[in-house]
């Protein structure tokens, strides 16, 4: 896959200026006060679907002054991004590709497991051969039947660690522009054809959507979740968003082959949907990835991960170029709505000038910030299916809730230096 530059559309507004221009007629007096928009006539988020505390009046607030309603006439739309495992969606579809791909003898051999990645192990690289054994590349794994080999992958995927323990990745990344587990599934995936991969996934969501919500699966030995579901929440969200004139982005970890094959379920396409991007040669998928910013293709440098996350947004979006896409931008060229779960998607969740939905799944940064409320348009949500019970203690965020670009563990600044206070979990399930 190449890549697109997204750059974003001028809205029309003409309905909008009409009722202006009508208001306009009707001055404001103390006997006659002017006529507004209604509420109801704007895009409405449903009062069916339940959000935590008063968070559905703030998001709509947050629409109201972004989207059309807010008299605001031509310029570029306004953008609200999500990421998608465990944001838009309940459980991951990586996992869920995966599975389906590895009980289906669908992942190819590769020449040699260290070429998959260069941060792979020689102790990773000997437990692969051993489990998977050998045979000639471009040939099916047989996963199905060989549960070790089935173990081992989804051991590293997971865990970054072998089934004996062992790291399965070594070397020196930046810890905020990728991990390597998680650019090493669409590793995997070289060999076939962007095709072939779309409906190997449309296979595994056909498949997990049916399956009722709490089902589990196995793989090897490995019990995880059984099925996904669509947020009706986020799925209402997403709708009122475009209806407001919000351009709506999905910007995923996943590969963008997968999370293509899902994102029209809340209608957004291709051209809106934003993952890891394999580069292909001869119409197959290979190993390399595409890079960001001033990092170039290569085996996964910079992927949408933490501060990737907020390079590729720039980049695909906005069409900045270079060093520059790494950098948090002017308000003019930010977000207006950013949605995720995890600390993976903390910086561009923080860009947001509008509003920073959170998810919470207990994860450190991405908490620490939204407990924080530092700039007060932090929107903390329980997860809306199954959510987590509080987390016991308190966030370390004072101390060790930030992920240094070596790995190492740090305390959550503000954007003045100050350092964020450790903080209770108050919203949960």
């Amino acid at each position: 896959m190449t890549a697109r530059p997204r750059r974003l559309l001028a809205l029309g507004l003409a309905g909008a200026a009409a009722l202006a221009a009508l208001t306009a007629t009707a001055p404001a007096t103390a006997a006659t006060p002017a006529k507004v928009p209604a509420r109801a006539d704007c895009p409405q988020l449903s009062k069916k679907l339940p959000w935590y505390g008063d968070n559905r009046a703030k998001l709509q607030k947050m629409i109201d002054e972004r989207g059309t309603c807010s008299g605001r006439h031509g310029g570029p739309r306004p953008v609200a991004a999500f990421d998608w495992d465990n944001t838009v969606v309940k459980n991951d579809i990586t996992d869920a590709t995966l599975a389906w791909m590895l009980r289906h003898d669908k992942v190819l051999r590769p020449k040699s497991w260290r070429d998959t990645s260069p941060w792979l192990t020689a102790a990773a690289d000997r437990a692969l051969t051993r489990a998977c054994g050998t045979g000639p590349a471009g040939r099916p794994l047989p996963t199905s039947t060989r549960a070790a080999c089935a173990d081992e992958i989804m051991e590293i995927r997971g865990e970054g660690k072998t089934m004996s323990g062992a790291a399965a990745f070594a070397g020196t990344w930046n810890h905020r522009r990728t991990v390597p587990q998680y650019a090493w599934v669409p590793q995997l995936f070289a060999g076939l054809k962007p095709a072939t991969l779309t409906r190997y996934a449309q296979r595994a969501r056909a498949e997990n959507l049916a399956a009722p919500i709490g089902a589990q699966q196995t793989v090897g030995t490995h019990k995880m979740a059984g099925y996904i579901r669509y947020y009706p929440q986020q799925k209402d969200l997403i709708r009122t968003l475009k209806a407001a004139g919000f351009d709506v982005y999905i910007v995923s970890a996943s590969s963008e082959t997968l999370a293509e094959a899902w994102s029209g379920g809340v209608g957004l396409d291709a051209a809106h949907t934003i993952g890891i991007r394999s580069r292909l040669h001869h119409g197959r998928f290979t190993t390399r990835l595409a890079g960001c910013g001033d990092v170039k293709d290569g085996p996964g440098e910079a992927i949408p991960y933490i501060d990737g996350k907020r390079c590729f947004i720039n980049q695909e979006i906005y069409g900045i170029k270079g060093a520059e896409a790494w950098r948090k931008q002017d308000p003019a060229h930010r977000i207006a709505l950013g949605g995720g779960d995890a600390t993976t998607d903390v910086t561009f969740v923080g860009d947001a000038t509008g509003a920073h939905l959170a998810i919470n799944r207990n994860k450190d940064e991405l908490m620490c910030r939204g407990y924080d409320d530092a700039d007060g348009r932090w929107v903390v949500n329980p997860m809306f299916i199954d959510p987590l019970p509080g987390k016991s203690g308190a966030y370390p965020c004072a101390t060790r809730g930030y992920t240094n670009t070596d790995g190492s563990l740090g305390p959550v600044r503000r954007p003045d230096g100050t350092v964020v206070a450790d903080q209770r979990d108050r919203i949960h399930g």
